[in-house]
């Protein structure tokens, strides 16, 4: 589907008092595609989503939704403007079912950018919540839960719940923060192949923090790799997995040292 933005992420840092947690980083995930954004726990991930959704300012760079300068813009102007995000950790409502949750992101979208339609909406409007709700469903393969508490499924099925309300909101590009955190093999690999042909049938674009190397093997063109808050490393998914600088991100100790040896030579050349 044409029409859907890139990410541009220029030069961003952000800083919290004396230390730096992200350092100038430049990166491109592109409509239509999947892009992996992947490093050790405290490497900058959160916190360059973080910026990219208004949740911190950075001190310096820019993000870009296609055209559109996100600089100085609002959470809400954001999501507006069709940046969507989850979170590492779950934000669904226990006590509602699984189709009340998932029409909460139209519903929310509509509402933002109309706020009395917090208060009534149109039959047309209405009309559009409940397809996108249903298709999101479908989709999910979340149908026969449709009136099922969210509270009393698993957590495999309520990882789905969550990826069905961004699916269902007319988001135009994704963040999505560890969204496998707490499934299995199997449910692991269902969550990819759903976000495959989400991903396929709409253009939408996703960038995608996670730390299973087989989902991102399995859904991802490219990756970005960051380490102690800097770019190491960009490119095909398939390189990044044989790369010493991504081993050497990931290992610590004597291996690492070893394969930062190695990298030497391509830490240079890997850079996009």
């Amino acid at each position: 589907m044409s029409g859907m933005p890139d990410l541009r992420i220029e030069e961003v840092t952000v800083r919290f008092g004396g230390r730096t947690a992200v350092n100038s980083i430049s990166l491109h995930a592109p409509a239509g595609t999947i892009t992996g954004l992947i490093g050790p726990n405290g490497a900058g991930k959160t916190t360059t989503f973080n910026a990219c959704t208004g949740v911190l300012r950075p001190d310096t760079g820019r993000v870009h939704l296609g055209e559109l300068c996100l600089n100085g813009k609002p959470t809400a102007a954001r999501a507006a403007a069709g940046l969507g995000r989850t979170f590492q950790r779950m934000e669904l409502f226990d006590s509602l079912t699984v189709a009340e949750n998932v029409s909460m992101g139209p519903e929310g979208m509509f509402s933002a950018r109309r706020p009395w339609g917090q208060f009534w909406g149109g039959r047309g409007e209405r009309s559009d919540v409940a397809r996108r709700t249903r298709t999101a469903l479908e989709r999910c393969n979340l149908l026969p839960a449709a009136g099922r508490r969210v509270g009393d499924l698993s957590t495999g099925q309520r990882r789905l719940v969550e990826l069905a309300r961004a699916m269902a909101s007319p988001f135009r590009f994704l963040l999505l923060d560890e969204p496998s955190s707490g499934l299995d093999v199997h449910e692991t690999e269902t969550f990819g192949a759903v976000l495959a042909e989400h991903v396929a049938t709409t253009g939408i674009g996703v960038l995608l923090v996670e730390h299973d190397m087989s989902l991102v093997a399995a859904v991802c063109s490219s990756i970005h790799v960051l380490d102690f808050g800097s770019l190491i490393w960009s490119g095909p998914t398939a390189a990044a997995m044989t790369s010493p600088v991504v081993q050497a991100a990931y290992l610590g100790g004597e291996e690492a040292e070893q394969a930062a040896e190695e990298a030497a030579a391509e830490r240079v050349g890997g850079h996009a």
